[in-house]
């Protein structure tokens, strides 16, 4: 190869071919005989170190070194000679065909090794410029099966990038509705928080007005009955009161009271609840109580739960977690309104939190049909659900997985002894890895 990557055939004339190679017997003994028809018997030819190539007659077998002797050249350089046999000088006509021997086969060595140099390089071209052919038509038939797979291989990445677009878009349109759901709750809190104020200040005071009225009421009684009033005013009264129903009155004003106080205080912590739900106030991280968490979300359900319903709290002590507590309610909205969705009659979901090593676990376990273990590795897919069309979007538990892994946490769902699903989060309480998602 040389330096500009092309093939050079190298020729080394004389070194690889011998005299003996280059002339036929067919060329040398017509010649050989012509010679000694011509006058000239026993010549023969030997190579450069005198063993015998051709002869004629009695010039069989070498005799020596002949005393008549001419040099064959080929390119320039000896390659043999021609001899007689007769070890006298060869003299007059003798020599001079002697000459005309020698110089006629450097002639026929000559053209036959230049016809001979020029059929190898034809020859080494035509095969080299095949070879380099068939090399381009493979390198081009790999080539295209290599474009033909990139193709392929695009077509299927463009399409597997474009799902991957539709779901995160999807996703964050679903976060992005949760939010506003969130500041409309926020907002629906601020403006109950006011009126509820002065409502159950109200009622506060009422609570006072009424004792007091009815202090008075009995002090007035008490006042009759020492005699100050006539007979005939205090029957009078007497009725008057049992047609106003004062006593009944007297004894349902204070339950009224506290069923009212009881009631606007109902209100006041669903509505703290609503509004520590949607943590709209909150921006990025912050450390939080995930009992309390949970504690807020089964509030906000509080109207969804499944009549006949049993919730079991076993909530342990945990550590605080640093994290986005808005999307923490969501993920336990999701997994609680799961179970419920999960049977309707008899449902009985048991919330677990505790502490284990570095990490704080949490199940919800129901009562339900379960999760077949075939599709136990679907359930977080995107759009992936097994409920009836219509209801069910198949992003819940997506979101889930999405909020869990995102803390560098893990969730699998495994069998509840006796029946029904457990989900199972494992969140690391100091975040510094992800864990394998699973």
């Amino acid at each position: 190869m040389d330096d500009g990557g092309k093939t050079r055939i190298d020729y080394f004339v004389g070194m690889d071919r011998s005299l003996g190679e280059i002339l036929s017997d067919s060329e040398v003994a017509p010649l050989l005989a012509a010679a000694e028809r011509a006058g000239l018997p026993g010549a023969y030819v030997v190579d450069p170190k005198g063993n015998l190539l051709w002869g004629n007659g009695s010039a069989a077998a070498p005799p020596g070194e002949a005393a008549s002797e001419r040099t064959i050249l080929v390119e320039g350089e000896p390659a043999g000679g021609v001899a007689l046999a007769d070890p006298a000088p060869a003299e007059g006509p003798g020599e001079a065909l002697l000459c005309l021997l020698a110089d006629t086969l450097t002639a026929m060595a000559h053209n036959n090794l230049k016809r001979m140099l020029t059929t190898e390089v034809h020859t080494e071209v035509v095969n080299r410029s095949y070879e380099e052919l068939l090399e381009t038509n493979r390198k081009l038939v790999v080539s295209e099966q290599r474009y033909r797979e990139l193709a392929g291989n695009l077509e299927i990445k463009v399409r597997e990038r474009t799902e991957e677009l539709s779901r995160a878009m999807t996703r964050l349109l679903q976060q992005e509705k949760m939010a506003s759901v969130g500041q409309l709750a926020a907002g629906v809190a601020h403006e109950v928080n006011n009126p509820l104020a002065f409502v159950t200040s109200n009622v506060q005071t009422l609570k006072k007005y009424i004792e007091r009225f009815l202090d008075m009421i009995a002090r007035y009684e008490r006042a009759c009955e020492k005699g100050g009033i006539p007979q005939p005013e205090r029957d009078e009264l007497r009725k008057h009161r049992e047609a106003l129903r004062l006593d009944a009155i007297s004894r349902d004003a204070g339950e009224l009271i506290r069923q009212t106080q009881e009631g606007t205080e109902r209100v006041r912590k669903i509505v703290a609840d609503l509004k520590g739900f949607s943590h709209v106030d909150e921006e990025g991280e912050a450390p939080a109580d995930l009992n309390r968490e949970i504690e807020r979300t089964l509030s906000v359900l509080a109207h969804e739960v499944p009549p006949g319903a049993e919730i079991d709290r076993r909530l342990s002590p945990l550590p605080s977690l640093v994290c986005r507590p808005g999307l923490f309610c969501q993920m336990f909205l999701n997994l609680v309104r799961n179970a419920f969705q999960a049977r309707r009659d008899g449902l009985r979901l048991v919330i677990r939190t505790a502490v284990s090593g570095d990490r704080i676990v949490l199940s919800f376990a129901d009562n339900g049909p379960g999760v077949p273990p075939a599709l136990r590795t679907r359930i977080f897919e995107p759009f992936f659900t097994t409920r009836e069309v219509g209801k069910g979007k198949g992003l819940g538990l997506t979101m889930v997985y999405d909020i869990v892994t995102s803390h560098g946490g893990t969730i699998e769902v495994e069998d509840t002894p006796g029946g029904g699903a457990t989900f199972v989060v494992k969140l690391p309480i100091q975040r510094g890895g992800h864990d394998k998602v699973r």
